[in-house]
């Protein structure tokens, strides 16, 4: 009986599969449109795909909100294009095809979450196979590697695979079947060498996923699947949304085969977005490279100021040419985000602290990548479910301040953390 069910379940996905490459409109002039846009570039892509008005009979500029949870059948069996809203929706339908334009993917899927996508993926896994994780890995990835998955009987080793590539060598095994990096990496902004990796990987063995979680860098900046990765992870929720108001998680990737078997899981486990927020990321796309590039900017006049402050340790921010590993940034990415990492001196949580409190326009908060300045304390915060003892040997310590600057002015922005420090480090409590 529950292979028959499977059975069924497989022949209607195959369904709307064949039908999904359809996409919404069949009408030949939209098809004709679709081929005038082709070979733009970003900002138009973004504006521009999945977004025809000749998809819907009004011929909106604005894709509309498809809120209906199930679509008639002209007959019993027989779809049209949508059956059932977790399956298939032409409001997730058209941010899917414009994500996909970005990452330069033929696929992109969209999930309820960031760890949405990450547990979508697992499902591709089983009970003895093995993952290789970057060590400096968002917590809650490491923390679904270590308390999930291992219940599941599934392996992680989180290794740098900052500093020396080829030291993956040492821990490919012949049940790995996923290597999961991270670049930049969050907190630390360690990067990755995308490309070596990916090749000495699919040289050990082609059917190992490489996957790159470009949740930092976004699309805007660097480009995965170009590099050699097989999947790319977005957490919408932060740069690509951009306005801190949707919770939302992605993959894309090239191969039709992986595209199938991961449509099918979208569908059967059910982790999917509602239409309301895909139209809020939809929209949020639309302002994304311009967006990136004040973010870019504020950051990189933020992170020199810092560079040279007193009371500051170490600024790491990858656009730097003190960052260790500028040449590799300047070789795979095009520019940054407005992620900046610091190291107060002392290293003393009260210090920490005080300098958070003091603040004036960033908000401690976790999260990132939003149009408002956010700050926060990763060894107490984002990063706390990682193992204390770890976290000391990763350098998540109490000094170690993650900045994601936002689109105020970057002068207002800089006085507040100029004041901020000043109170953290005075000898003094008096306000």
């Amino acid at each position: 009986m529950q292979l028959s069910r499977l059975s069924l379940l497989a022949r209607r996905m195959e369904r709307y599969l064949s039908s999904a490459s359809q996409k919404v409109d069949k009408d030949g002039e939209n098809q004709k449109f679709k081929k005038e846009i082709r070979g733009t570039r970003f900002e138009t892509d973004a504006i521009c795909v999945g977004q025809e008005p000749e998809r819907w009979s009004g011929q909106p500029v604005v894709p509309p909100i498809s809120m209906a949870t199930t679509f008639k059948q002209l007959e019993p069996g027989k779809p049209i294009l949508y059956e059932y809203s977790r399956s298939g929706n032409p409001t997730r339908q058209c941010l899917e095809e414009c994500l996909a334009s970005l990452e330069k993917a033929k696929y992109a899927l969209t999930f309820s979450s960031g760890l949405g996508a990450t547990t979508t993926l697992m499902f591709l896994l089983k009970s003895g196979d093995h993952i290789i994780s970057i060590d400096d890995v968002y917590g809650g990835t490491g923390r679904l590697f270590r308390c999930c998955m291992s219940q599941m009987g599934i392996e992680s080793s989180f290794i740098d695979m900052s500093t020396d590539p080829s030291s993956i060598t040492n821990h490919l095994k012949s049940t790995t079947r996923l290597v999961w990096i991270e670049t930049p990496t969050n907190p630390l902004l360690k990067l990755a060498d995308i490309e070596r990796i990916s090749t000495i990987v699919h040289q050990y063995d082609p059917k190992i996923m490489v996957l790159v979680d470009n949740t930092f860098a976004t699309s805007y900046y660097q480009r995965p699947l170009e590099l050699g990765a097989d999947l790319v992870l977005h957490s919408l929720t932060k740069y690509m949304n951009g306005h801190s108001d949707v919770v939302m998680g992605s993959l894309m990737m090239n191969d039709e085969e992986l595209y199938k078997q991961l449509n099918f899981l979208q569908y059967a486990i059910g982790a999917v977005p509602s239409p309301f927020d895909c139209y809020l990321v939809n929209r949020g796309l639309k302002t994304l490279a311009i967006r990136m590039r004040q973010h870019m900017t504020s950051a990189l006049r933020i992170a020199k100021y810092l560079e040279h402050h007193q009371y500051v340790e170490r600024v790491i921010y990858p656009a730097l040419e003190s960052h260790p590993q500028y040449d590799l940034y300047k070789k795979q990415m095009s520019g940054f985000s407005g992620m900046i990492s610091i190291y107060l001196k002392g290293d003393e949580v009260e210090k920490s602290q005080r300098f958070l409190k003091h603040l004036k326009l960033f908000t401690t908060a976790e999260s990132l990548g939003g149009y408002e300045s956010l700050i926060e304390l990763p060894a107490i915060m984002t990063h706390a479910s990682v193992p204390e003892e770890y976290r000391r040997q990763l350098g998540i310590t109490d000094g170690l301040i993650r900045i994601s600057v936002g689109l105020e002015d970057v002068q207002d922005l800089i006085n507040d953390i100029e004041s901020a420090l000043q109170y953290a480090f005075s000898t003094t409590n008096d306000k």
